[in-house]
């Protein structure tokens, strides 16, 4: 029997089975999805021990997955690897340093797939930090009374992540278009 849950979530079937092939034998239990809302019901049926993220992948974007991950504190602590073949894909929406999963940039030799899953789980362990720790009863005077559910905070956490995520989009297309304007009055 396998010790270990990965669930590897990728479109293309060549990584899903590049990364079972890499993995030692007989360690490793490898759960396969080929969208981001097949990895959510795996992640959420399965419990895997680790989570292998393609970026860009269909349905559900890994960018999706990644800050539904996020916003579930169950879900914060399981090591995540992000893969991609361009990391500047990830970097637009998630800045470095990577502080709580691993990046992987396709291709990769099982060397540095070994090393980004024992990164992963390091990083997994760490404690994350919440803003606006302040306790209820001060929320409530500062707020005229009004209670903030759990679950209605981190809802709102994750859309301002989103609305971040979607700013530095927006800023980096308003950055080429401004390029090409330069360009076109020279």
């Amino acid at each position: 029997m396998a010790n270990h849950r990965i669930l590897v979530i990728d479109d293309s079937r060549v990584i899903r089975m590049r990364v079972r092939d890499m993995l030692p034998q007989g360690n490793f239990e490898v759960i396969e999805a080929q969208d981001g809302v097949e990895g959510m019901d795996a992640i959420r049926s399965q419990r895997p021990n680790l989570i292998m993220l393609d970026f860009l992948l269909p349905r559900m974007s890994g960018w999706e997955v990644f800050q539904e991950i996020q916003a579930n504190p169950d879900l914060q602590n399981i090591p995540l690897v992000l893969m991609s073949g361009r990391k500047e894909e990830v970097t637009e929406k998630i800045t470095e340093p990577f502080e709580y999963f691993e990046f992987i940039q396709k291709p990769f030799e099982q060397k540095e797939l070994i090393e980004a899953i024992k990164a992963s789980m390091v990083k997994a362990r760490k404690p994350r930090r919440t803003p606006m720790t302040a306790p209820a009863s001060a929320g409530n005077a500062a707020s005229g009374g009004g209670d903030v559910s759990a679950a209605e905070f981190q809802a709102l956490q994750a859309q301002v992540t989103q609305l971040q995520g979607e700013v530095a989009q927006l800023k980096g297309q308003l950055g080429k278009m401004l390029a090409y304007i330069k360009q076109k009055l020279k």
